[in-house]
């Protein structure tokens, strides 16, 4: 099999492509010829030494696999060679086939193709359990969606409209804000980099109530602005913190707004609640072959150009999603 591989940690310029012998499945396992690799900003902290999961060396990056099942353990009942899943495997998707667990596999929707499952996993999932198990927005409220350009921002927009919610996007550029209008139909954009004051454009927007629903992946000063254009009884979602800095939060403004903060840790919660994700799973599948959502891939790569893609998403040129792409089919 050919893997891109990561010997030491370092930038992607490190990274090597290789042939490198098929792993043994284990119980409990399935093999999987990968079609494409979803590519994440967690990938690059992988490689860098700087995420909380460091595997030993060699590995290859990618969490994240769509593609089919070529062989199953002997206690496998689950899933039969030729079908098409998707899996989370932690590290290891940068490459023409993985092991996956057969219980972090779930099959792709007929009408889906493999790109498009690839970078479906996180992005999705994440944003599903957000919304719903987290915020539990309801049908007319308002979404305010940072980093709506982004992988799980454009998710978080597909998601929330489904659920009947007014969206507000945030993001640093117009190219990408309008491409998010003509895709989703998003009614309301700021660019914070022109519209310094966007809190008080939220404000205006929304009757001078603020949003109730505050999607947040970006963290910094992002987060205490938000708290200040947050309506009474709101839900700031702490998703990540792409902006690098993790913020302190004054904590009079949650007491003033009434508003709650709330941790948003999808991989933890795949692993305690398993049967309320895979429900999950089960709608949002079944709104793809309903038409009612369309995921954004932008970008894709082969896999000997990795490296290209993951530069893609430091540089932020990335709308949606990134894959990796192996050749196969």
């Amino acid at each position: 099999m050919k893997a891109m591989l990561c010997k030491a940690w370092g930038p992607p310029e490190s990274l090597v492509l290789e042939e490198v012998p098929s792993k043994p499945l284990g119980p409990g396992q399935v093999r999987i010829a990968v079609h494409a690799a979803g590519v994440n900003f967690p990938d690059v902290l992988m490689i860098e030494g700087k995420y909380q999961f460091k595997p030993p060396f060699p590995f290859a990056p990618g969490a994240e696999v769509a593609g089919e099942i070529t062989e199953t353990a002997a206690d496998v009942t689950t899933f039969a060679p030729g079908a098409r899943v998707i899996a989370m495997v932690g590290s290891g998707g940068y490459a023409d086939e993985a092991v996956a667990n057969a219980s972090s596999c779930m099959t792709i929707p007929p009408s889906m193709d493999f790109a498009t499952a690839a970078g479906f996993s996180m992005t999705y999932g994440t944003s599903y359990f957000a919304l719903v198990q987290r915020a539990a927005i309801q049908p007319g409220e308002t979404l305010l969606v940072h980093g709506a350009s982004g992988g799980v921002g454009t998710a978080a927009i597909d998601l929330g409209r489904n659920l009947g919610a007014k969206i507000i996007a945030t993001g640093g550029s117009d190219d990408k804000l309008a491409r998010l209008t003509r895709h989703y139909g998003v009614e309301h954009v700021i660019n914070y980099r022109t519209e310094p004051n966007w809190k008080d454009n939220v404000k205006a927007l929304t009757g001078g109530k603020g949003a109730d629903v505050v999607y947040d992946a970006v963290g910094g000063d992002v987060l205490e602005a938000s708290l200040r254009c947050i309506n009474w009884n709101g839900r700031l979602l702490v998703i990540g913190f792409a902006a690098g800095e993790i913020p302190k939060v004054p904590a009079n403004l949650v007491l003033l707004k009434n508003c709650s903060l709330v941790g948003v840790f999808w991989g933890a919660f795949t692993g305690r609640e398993p049967e309320t994700n895979r429900r999950n799973f089960e709608t949002m599948f079944a709104w793809y072959e309903a038409g009612k959502l369309a995921p954004i891939v932008s970008q894709r790569f082969p896999l000997e150009q990795a490296k290209d893609a993951m530069h893609a998403i430091i540089a932020r040129e990335v709308v949606g999603k990134c894959v990796i792409t192996t050749g196969r089919g």
